[in-house]
């Protein structure tokens, strides 16, 4: 089974049985618009649940890292094996990956290469950049990180097989969904508190007008007969939000492990929010 090739901030492998359960059981086209370390999409593609998915983001260098693992698998696994060499035996690991982190993330085969082996090394696995768009994560020092890991590359290739990738708004990349159709909503969480307040996964941050346009779209979605399924922090602004339309709010569990502040990682009370 193909698993997430990158470790993104609020990935979603822990929260599986509960979207599992939340998703139907047979699916017309998967729409997910936040795609980050898509675990939902591998889960559901391992089980064969829909015919056809639409995978977006609006962070271009993420969408070109799936689109090289789908369309050159074998050259991204020699350029990533080239890096995992040359770190392993560097006299100075942290010089390596400040001159990788250094180069402007491209949207070809070298960035994704760079991309992949900055999230295998950097802290704690995080992806954030600036307001210039620029990647500036400091150095994670593991002691033997696997940047390569083809194995899991190679199955990645062939779970996106026949698989729509694009860059494109939250909003539009799911608007044909139908009746039949499921879409899946993983945006930034509202933070709940300054320390675990992280949106930079692009040059402009997530505020509370997107969250409210992503709840209108959502809700659009599920007015045509489409199955929607959202993600979102425990704050009462989310509520607030999403009550009183046609969704089911749920209170969820999910362990996290990316905070300025370590004594804030751990267990948190989310919502899983699911259309009537």
């Amino acid at each position: 089974m193909a698993k997430p090739f990158l470790k993104w901030a609020g990935g979603k492998t822990a929260l599986l049985p509960q979207l599992l359960d939340a998703a139907p059981e047979r699916i017309g086209t998967y729409y997910e618009p936040f795609l980050g370390g898509g675990a939902l999409f591998f889960a559901l593609q391992a089980e064969g649940r829909f015919a056809r998915a639409v995978l977006s983001d609006s962070n271009r260098e993420l969408i070109n890292a799936y689109t090289q693992v789908r369309d050159n698998v074998d050259g991204l696994v020699r350029a990533l094996q080239v890096h995992q060499r040359k770190y392993r035996a560097a006299d100075d690991r942290a010089e390596y990956y400040y001159t990788i982190r250094g180069k402007r993330l491209t949207c070809d085969l070298g960035g994704a290469a760079n991309l992949i082996f900055l999230n295998k090394t950097c802290y704690n696995g995080l992806y954030r950049v600036n307001s210039k768009g620029r990647f500036n994560v400091p150095h994670g020092r593991y002691k033997n990180p696997t940047i390569c890991d083809e194995d899991n590359l190679r199955a990645v290739s062939e779970a996106l097989k026949g698989v729509e990738l694009s860059v494109a708004d939250f909003a539009a990349a799911p608007a044909p969904a139908a009746e039949g159709d499921f879409v899946y909503f993983d945006p930034p969480y509202v933070p709940v508190s300054e320390t675990s307040y992280f949106t930079s996964y692009t040059a402009k941050d997530f505020g509370m007008a997107d969250q409210e346009r992503l709840a209108a779209a959502a809700a659009r979605l599920v007015q045509r007969g489409s199955s929607v399924v959202l993600s979102n922090s425990g704050h009462p602004n989310v509520a607030a939000i999403y009550q009183g339309e046609c969704f089911d709010l749920t209170h969820v569990q999910a362990r996290r492990n990316i905070n300025s502040n370590s004594t804030e990682r751990g267990v948190v009370r989310e919502y899983l929010i699911t259309s009537d």
